[in-house]
């Protein structure tokens, strides 16, 4: 009852329309259209008060593919109703931790739960070092689990797989990267990949899901980048990430200069998220890995709405945790 109460209140805080949301089911396999599960909103490395670390899922049929795994994932998977053992594969932005903390873990408790098909696991390097040294970390409870309960090897059951990208010299500030490249396709969805721009990281992806109803672009943390943006051209949904640049301009702000200088060079303001949307041409934009995401009431609704919808004239809503679309 409590995690239904806790979905509910989540739909609740959808703001900007009428856009379908539909209620998560629990203990089954989804059929349907596709649907877009916000597992955690908040920004930055630090715990936050009423928002999960970064993640999303898109869930064709009975089939979850997760972008991003920040801490905790594997918990907002179960209060969302997607099964652990239900992932076919896993697309990671970048190696920041609030985007990769629950990488491993997700895994190892995946399996626990019940495991059994291969999971693709897609992001820069070094992807395929970070899987190896924590199945090592963790070989004696995966030993003891094999001999004590009789399961499987876990490592079959993890296909880790590094991408990598030429970034764009002229203009990199802006541009972001080259052209977007195909990295995945099943007989369910077709996933691109193009960097963006999240200084100091050079390495660093946004990924756009191509299902036979909907177009849905993941734009990973980055600043202003033409390369998101054309990697968003006419998709139906743009989820991307959100700073209020005011909140960190004033005097005082509560971070260390370094910390306020790497956030204002490395994230998007909601009003150039809006500007990018707008010139994209996509028809939903959702905010999310909300910087400030602590204290809650740092900045308000009405503002990041007011910033978004500056240049934007579709519909925006503001990404709340197991909040579906």
């Amino acid at each position: 009852m409590a995690s239904s109460a806790l979905t509910r209140r989540a739909f609740l805080a959808v703001t900007g329309g009428a856009f379908a949301a539909r209620a998560a089911s629990r203990g089954r396999a989804a059929t349907g259209p596709t649907r877009l599960v916000l597992l955690g909103t908040a920004g930055g490395p630090t715990p936050k008060l009423r928002r999960a670390a970064p993640a999303q899922a898109l869930v064709v049929g009975d089939r979850v593919y997760l972008v991003d795994c920040g801490d905790g994932v594997a918990r907002q998977m179960r209060l969302a109703g997607l099964p652990c053992q239900r992932l076919r594969a896993v697309f990671v932005t970048h190696h920041h931790s609030d985007h990769n903390a629950g990488y491993g873990p997700l895994f190892l408790l995946a399996w626990a739960s019940g495991l059994e098909s291969p999971v693709d696991a897609y992001g820069p390097p070094p992807l395929e070092r970070m899987t190896r040294l924590f199945l090592e970390a963790n070989d004696f409870d995966i030993q003891t689990r094999m001999a004590d309960e009789e399961r499987p090897p876990l490592a079959p059951l993890v296909r880790p797989h590094e991408i990598g990208l030429a970034r764009t010299k002229a203009r990199p500030q802006r541009s972001g990267g080259g052209a977007a490249r195909e990295i995945f396709r099943d007989d369910r969805v077709r996933v691109t990949c193009a960097l963006n721009h999240h200084p100091p990281i050079e390495q660093s992806f946004a990924y756009r899901f191509e299902t036979a109803d909907r177009s849905i672009v993941i734009s990973g943390d980055t600043s202003y980048a033409e390369s998101v943006r054309e990697l968003a051209r006419g998709a139906d949904v743009l989820v991307h990430e959100a700073l209020y640049a005011p909140y960190w301009q004033r005097p005082g702000a509560p971070q260390p200069p370094a910390v306020v200088r790497h956030i204002l060079a490395s994230h998007t303001d909601a009003a150039d998220a809006g500007r990018l949307a707008a010139e994209a041409g996509v028809k939903t934009l959702v905010l999310t890995h909300f910087v400030p995401s602590d204290p809650p009431d740092a900045v308000t609704d009405e503002q990041w709405l007011e910033a978004a919808s500056r240049h934007f004239k579709g519909q925006v809503i503001l990404g709340k945790d197991l909040m579906e679309l």
